[in-house]
């Protein structure tokens, strides 16, 4: 997108039915929970999507650099920016900038660190909209089917603010906006899922390899130009590690056990290597946050840290080049 927007692009992915998708290959003992926070969460960003285009106005509003006309002008005010600006589909630079875009500068130095927040909210057009709502979708439903809705929700909540930080640690001069970091989020926890509960689980190793592969397609896309693989990155990490400490499964025996005398011995509701997971997990998440936002809000630049990361959301070659402000 024109101005140095980087949209945080996710491809969509389907399930295979048993009791549960493809990576929970395993018969579910436990009661399913109807999934609403999820279908929730979809329509939330629809009507901030809808919401936009009606503050972006493109026939009165005209932002954009280019020569052309606004797109779909049958729609009014919700017409689209020129494709040579946004070819997503979507509102401008400005708008979204605005409303509350990913933007270091602001964050940092005009202290609006609410953008952490408001930028998982916002979508670069409708192409980037439906891509993310329809992993949401597919990703989601069946996790809060498992899991319920407060688990999910914190997974979907702090995995998109891990992943608006650490694009904010790495990108100076563009903005950022999208779900797929909250999205990442999602996919780290059916992986560490996948792995605490391990013991239970039948075809594990064709699970975990469908996973992986799934995870490594998706953050490959992120070194294309404009997509913000930061977000994809932070929020897989966190997910991951908050899947360890909210996800784990009783063992079957202690459950089958809550329906014995209390004079027959149970087992322990969860296995030593899920404590030992839960503990260390909850560990990392607290001295990662701690130590990201500390120099997020000292100013600190993640790439003076770290001189090949810019690899991780860009990879540069003959076709395209890794220039931020790049059109």
């Amino acid at each position: 997108m024109a101005g140095g927007d980087i949209e945080r692009g996710v491809k969509s992915r389907t399930n295979d039915n048993y009791t549960s998708s493809s990576s929970y290959l395993i018969e579910d003992r436990e009661t399913q929970w109807t999934s609403w926070l999820v279908p929730m969460f979809v329509v939330a960003n629809v009507a901030v999507f809808i919401v936009v285009m009606f503050i972006n106005n493109c026939p009165d509003h005209f932002h954009s650099r280019f020569e052309g006309n606004c797109v779909a002008r049958f729609l009014g005010r919700f017409s689209f920016e020129p494709l040579r600006d946004n070819p997503l589909f979507g509102p401008s630079s400005a708008t979204l900038e605005k409303l509350g875009a990913l933007q270091w500068q602001k964050i940092v130095h005009e202290h609006q660190g609410w953008r952490l927040v408001t930028c998982a909210w916002l979508h670069a057009g409708v192409i980037h909209l439906l891509s993310n709502m329809l992993c949401l979708i597919f990703i989601g439903v069946r996790l809060e089917q498992q899991f319920g809705f407060v688990r999910i929700c914190v997974i979907y909540l702090l995995s998109g603010f891990a992943g608006s930080v650490l694009s904010a640690l790495f990108i100076r001069n563009s903005i950022s906006v999208g779900a797929s970091g909250a999205l990442f989020g999602l996919l780290g926890a059916m992986l560490s899922e996948l792995i605490t509960n391990w013991t239970i689980y039948s075809n594990k190793a064709a699970a975990l390899l469908t996973l992986l592969v799934i995870i490594a397609i998706n953050l490959a896309i992120g070194i294309l130009p404009h997509v913000d693989n930061y977000a994809h990155i932070g929020g897989f990490l966190a997910g991951f590690l908050l899947g360890f400490v909210l996800l784990p499964r009783p063992q079957y025996g202690w459950l089958e056990g809550q329906n014995l005398p209390t004079s027959v011995g149970v087992k322990s509701k969860y296995k030593a290597y899920q404590y030992l997971l839960w503990v260390v997990s909850l560990v990392l998440l607290i001295v990662g946050f701690t130590v990201a936002l500390v120099m997020l809000f000292r100013g600190e630049n993640g790439n003076d840290h770290c001189h090949w990361c810019h690899y991780l959301s860009c990879v540069p070659t003959s076709r395209w080049s890794c220039d931020e402000n790049q059109t």
